[in-house]
């Protein structure tokens, strides 16, 4: 179900898509004519061909399209583009991510106004577009992609297609295709067997996979062409195989004259675009896109401030003297060099934890406070150390530190780092010439800075809480701010906390209420809404610790997030060159009181997960959890992301377990899309905050899990060899 109340089964009647016949009134000749000599102009070879990049011109259903019929186009890489179309009472709103060159996605909310169907007026629908560019366009030939549009859960706009789009010149590009499902309802030509009937069982809890109706059915030819007489505008004109049947005949939304439309588009800026168009004869609609992309930052160039120069030593054949370990023995030379250390680091933005000076090597703990990238804090901090320690110093070990726990160690000669500064690679022969040491090396205890503990940090940021897709409003937020802090007493021993307060919101005005047949671990989220303001979000203490090379524990305890306390505690195993992790996790938890203070219900379960983690190459990334979920089911969470040197991080879970479709409710198992965007990205100045987004289609009991604050493989992460290779371009910047 997809409208109505929440986790219900309301069961709606809907016409089944290989049923739908066209209502066009142009004769069928004609209709039939059209779309193949469209289908035959895009598959043909151009008298003068032009190779176009990818294009970020989007149809109504807010991926690479026409109007309202697909192309075989993708989007540039990684661009993330959001979409609001609408016409005749339908809006659609879009996420789409570009995944890889050839491979993107999408999920769509829409609404349809005056349905007229199971007791309410307007029509609310979550669906997930998938598509893959099967062939890539050369001069001589067409770009080739097969889709899958509405591919989970009812169907109401499911459909595949392939389509064929070939680009003519700067200015010209056609497109044909065959279409299955609602695309290919107008006119159809033939069948691939039947498709089977959208059913009462699926329209009430969505979210199954419809296999059994991929590219199933009667099929329709599609096309049209898109000119660009100048570079900001866009003419197109399409036939479309959908015949809106379930909107026209079914429900008398609006009517269908012809199969034609035709619309003009203008960008007015790199990243924005507007488009007007007359669709089917009768209506006339409306499209807005922007889009961004994580490898185009807003900010042209870096605000920081210029690292400083390396400092080269004199040769020692030149001046012998100032290689001279006499220094070792003065304590107020050892104490100005540290204290001139830590007061450079800190301007730069990082943090002296430990110093181990010796005659000819040095090793700092270092922590990163700055910088997303961390071979940038690693080569700042060696330009800083050339400067100030004593020349005969021959050999720098920097080691990461990270809630006390020490990450891998970069050595690299001082020499190395006077040779490669101004060397064209010289970052790669920086890299060539680093080690990395896999050995965890806790620092000495009077190497620690004076004074250094206990550590004191706060903040007060704004927060937004947003519940999306609720039918009676699809999107409440509140805003407010958030008050934290914590208290660092000892290595790797910490203690925080965090109060938040409403300013302004609708959260509250929720008036659903849960009805899960299981515990209800997070559909009661409303009432925590209602009841929570101001609340105590977090208090716990943590503690972090190193049993043994490549791997690393934490035990967390006491109010752990919102609607949770407990005990967490954690290991992760986490071989420095490796891209494969492994961890588990086991918690105690017991369920809080709606208003956000130190009382607790009664509900109180054990969890706990094994996880794989991988990094492929080329930034993307996979983790696998398998274990014990807050309602107590069990199952497996598969994640998927795509991770950028910069920390953007965009990705998409399911989690499927021992939990029924029927038990669980409406969507029928649990997933989501999420993502990461680095506050530096927007600003061109080094930071190390961001902001974590989730979206879900729903909040369900089932295949939830436990917000622990501090998880060790974030924290562990940027010290691997493979992420700090991928990273290390940025040594000099």
């Amino acid at each position: 179900m997809r409208a109505g109340k929440t986790g219900t089964s309301t069961v709606k009647k809907v016409v089944p898509l290989a049923k739908i016949q066209s209502k066009s009134r142009w004769p069928v000749e004609m209709r039939c004519a059209a779309g193949v000599a469209l289908a035959v102009a895009a598959v043909s070879p151009a008298v003068a061909q032009n190779v176009p990049g990818a294009r970020t011109e989007l149809s109504f259903y807010g991926l690479p399209g026409l109007i309202d019929m697909p192309t075989a186009d993708m989007m540039p890489d990684a661009e993330i583009a959001m979409t609001i179309s609408t016409f005749a009472g339908m809006t659609r709103g879009t996420l789409a991510f570009q995944i890889a060159p050839r491979l993107v996605g999408s999920f769509r909310y829409s609404s349809l106004d005056d349905w007229n169907a199971g007791g309410f007026s307007t029509y609310y629908d979550r669906s997930f577009d998938l598509r893959f560019q099967a062939i890539t366009e050369t001069a001589t030939r067409p770009s080739v992609t097969i889709g899958l549009q509405d591919f989970i859960g009812t169907g109401i706009y499911s459909g595949e297609f392939i389509a064929a789009t070939k680009t003519f010149s700067e200015k010209y590009s056609a497109t044909g295709g065959i279409g299955w499902g609602r695309l290919g309802s107008n006119n159809s030509f033939g069948s691939t067997g039947t498709r089977p009937e959208m059913n009462s069982e699926t329209i009430g809890t969505g979210g199954q996979f419809n296999t059994d109706t991929w590219f199933r059915g009667d099929m329709a030819l599609f096309g049209g062409i898109a000119y660009r007489p100048a570079p900001k505008w866009t003419l197109k004109a399409e036939y479309s195989s959908d015949a809106y049947t379930l909107e026209s005949d079914q429900r008398g939304i609006f009517d269908v004259d012809m199969p034609f439309n035709f619309g003009v588009e203008y960008e007015p800026g790199a990243d924005f675009r507007v488009g007007a168009y007359a669709l089917y004869g009768t209506e006339v609609g409306v499209n807005l896109q922007l889009s961004l992309n994580p490898s185009r930052p807003s900010s042209l160039g870096s605000l920081d401030r210029a690292p400083a120069p390396v400092l080269q030593r004199p040769s020692r054949a030149s001046a012998p003297e100032f290689y001279s370990t006499g220094w070792t023995d003065s304590d107020t030379i050892k104490t100005n060099v540290r204290e001139q250390l830590t007061a450079a680091l800190r301007a730069d933005g990082m943090d002296l934890e430990a110093l181990e000076l010796e005659p000819y090597s040095v090793t700092l703990y270092l922590r990163n406070l700055s910088y997303q990238v961390t071979p940038q804090a690693i080569g700042r901090a060696a330009r800083l150390m050339s400067r100030i320690l004593p020349s005969s110093i021959e050999t720098f070990t920097i080691v990461q530190m990270a809630e006390g726990l020490t990450l891998p160690s970069v050595t690299m000669t001082r020499t190395d780092i006077e040779t490669y500064e101004t060397q064209p690679d010289g970052a790669e022969q920086m890299l060539r010439a680093a080690s990395i040491d896999p050995h965890s090396v806790r620092p000495k205890p009077d190497a620690y800075a004076p004074g250094l503990f206990p550590r004191y940090t706060w903040a007060i940021n704004p927060y937004v809480r947003t519940s999306l897709f609720d039918p009676d409003n699809p999107l409440r937020a509140d805003f407010g701010l958030s008050l934290g802090g914590n208290i660092e007493v000892a290595p790797g021993l910490l203690f925080g906390a965090s109060v938040q307060k409403k300013l302004a919101g609708n959260l509250d005005e929720s008036t659903r209420d849960s009805d899960s047949t299981l515990p209800h671990v997070r559909s009661d989220f409303p009432l925590y809404d209602k009841n929570g303001d101001p609340s105590m979000a977090q208090l716990y203490g943590s503690y972090f610790f190193q049993p043994a090379d490549d791997v690393y524990g934490a035990v967390t305890v006491g109010y752990l997030e919102r609607m949770y306390a407990g005990v967490s505690s954690e290991m992760l195993w986490a071989p420095v060159n490796s891209r494969l992790a492994l961890g588990a996790q086991l918690n105690y938890t017991q369920q809080r009181d709606y208003d956000g203070g130190f009382g607790l219900l009664d509900y109180q379960v054990m969890t706990g997960f094994g996880s794989a983690y991988w990094q492929f190459d080329d930034q993307y990334f996979a983790q696998v959890d398998v274990g014990r979920y807050l309602a107590g089911d069990i199952g497996t969470t598969l994640s998927l992301a795509r991770v950028f040197n910069n920390g953007w991080r965009i990705g998409a879970f399911a989690t499927f377990t021992d939990v029924s479709a029927e038990e669980y409710g409406e969507g029928s198992f649990d997933k989501g899309i999420t993502m990461t965007i680095p506050l530096n990205w927007f600003l061109g100045k080094s930071s190390r905050v961001s902001e974590t987004f989730g979206f879900r289609p729903l909040t369900r009991d089932g295949g939830a899990k436990l917000e622990v604050p501090q998880r060790l493989y974030p924290l562990v992460e940027p010290g691997n060899r493979p992420r700090q290779d991928d990273q290390w371009g940025s040594f000099w910047r």
